[in-house]
């Protein structure tokens, strides 16, 4: 068995799919994308396919190391995310020619159903409260949402307070039971994440992701010990030596995309890599239905998994959902906040390729928002 045909398709809303073919007929799906940046990680898998094609598809270890570290440059996102999508497509077509999911692969299951949170939004206290309380109604347990929108690096009181007030609107609405996590987006400066961790601990978010940038990691340390709230990162790092410096700071929970960090195969590792340093596994995945399909497959068997990112619902989806190019929703349907056991082989989805080559047609040119402050200066989205 040979890889005989690698095709992209970048469809609505913001998504880029691959499609690899075998010679004995076997199909591969991944999603390999940078959000805003589709068009040139398209580009990134044509270039890899001159190696992939004419390769025995399940040699996916070996074809990891090659498309990573082939290249005399490697990694950044672009690169990586195409690594990633390629990735998914192999493990689903190994999944599918020994009759098994990604995750019997990876070792079995260590759990039956895996926990995933809704992402709510709202500017008042008021409207965070009513958007809780609908994903309360639907069975989520958990929720996360921005912090604040476009906000100063170094914040008023004023800015503090209203993140303060949101995040109190949320759990009056959860209770003690339920869960909260507030997203930083790295858009405030170090010493403004400090004061914006002690100001939430009182409330007890389940975490809160991505305090700092990534390129000030050198600074995790100090705002990791300046609260007991425990602190989540790795959107934006790509590699499991990325990860190191977060780790040895104390961070509590690991976020990589499998879109992003080099697919299953990186993934699996940095979750293991997580675990030899205390630290939970918490997926970001606020992609399209390849994506957390491949996601999950690596939640259902990692034992220090916390909690999976999913998109219905996220306000950057418009048009399209998870549901929009699969055959079947099933897999993505949650039974009290929770992703149930699916034993389908592969990724355990199957995609509508006609409604994916249809999408494919149109297109999109999604670019993500950029922000400024009062004085023209940049701000961080």
């Amino acid at each position: 068995m040979k890889i005989e045909r690698i095709e992209t398709f970048l469809v609505p809303p913001r998504w880029l799919f691959c499609r690899i073919e075998t010679s004995d007929g076997v199909v591969g799906w991944g999603e390999p994308v940078v959000e805003g940046r589709a068009e040139v990680v398209r580009t990134a898998i044509e270039t890899l396919s001159e190696y992939l094609i004419g390769q025995d598809p399940l040699q996916i270890e070996r074809h990891w190391q090659i498309l990573s570290k082939g290249g005399f440059y490697r990694g950044g996102p672009v690169l990586s995310s195409a690594v990633a999508g390629l990735d998914h497509a192999l493990w689903d077509i190994a999944g599918k020619v020994y009759g098994a999911p990604v995750s019997s692969l990876l070792g079995g299951r260590v759990r039956d159903r895996v926990r995933v949170y809704a992402w709510v939004g709202g500017d008042e206290p008021a409207e965070v409260a009513d958007q809780v309380a609908a994903q309360i109604a639907g069975g989520m347990t958990a929720v996360k949402m921005n912090a604040m929108g476009r906000i100063q690096p170094s914040p008023s009181l004023g800015e503090i307070n209203a993140i303060v007030s949101r995040l109190e609107a949320a759990r009056s609405v959860l209770g003690d039971s339920r869960d909260v996590a507030i997203d930083l987006h790295g858009r405030v400066g170090v010493a403004a994440a400090r004061r914006i961790l002690h100001a939430v601990e009182p409330l007890h978010p389940l975490f809160v992701e991505e305090p700092v940038l990534p390129e000030h990691q050198r600074h995790l340390p100090e705002v990791v010990a300046s609260s007991t709230v425990p602190v989540a990162l790795g959107e934006r790092l790509y590699h499991r030596s990325d990860f190191v410096p977060a780790l040895e700071a104390g961070v509590a929970v690991v976020q990589p995309d499998v879109s992003h960090a080099g697919g299953i195969s990186e993934l699996r590792r940095i979750a293991v890599l997580a675990e030899t340093h205390g630290a939970l596994l918490a997926p970001h995945c606020p992609l399209g239905p390849i994506s957390l399909a491949a996601s999950l497959q690596v939640s259902f068997a990692t034992p220090n998994f916390l909690i999976q990112e999913q998109s219905r619902g996220i306000h950057y989806h418009t048009g399209s959902d998870l549901t929009s190019y699969v055959a079947d929703p099933a897999p993505f349907t949650w039974v009290d906040g929770h992703a149930e056991w699916n034993p389908l082989p592969g990724l355990g989805i199957t995609v509508d390729e006609d409604a994916v080559r249809a999408a494919d047609k149109i297109g999109h040119t999604w670019r993500n928002p950029v922000w400024t402050h009062e004085d023209g200066s940049f701000a961080e989205w």
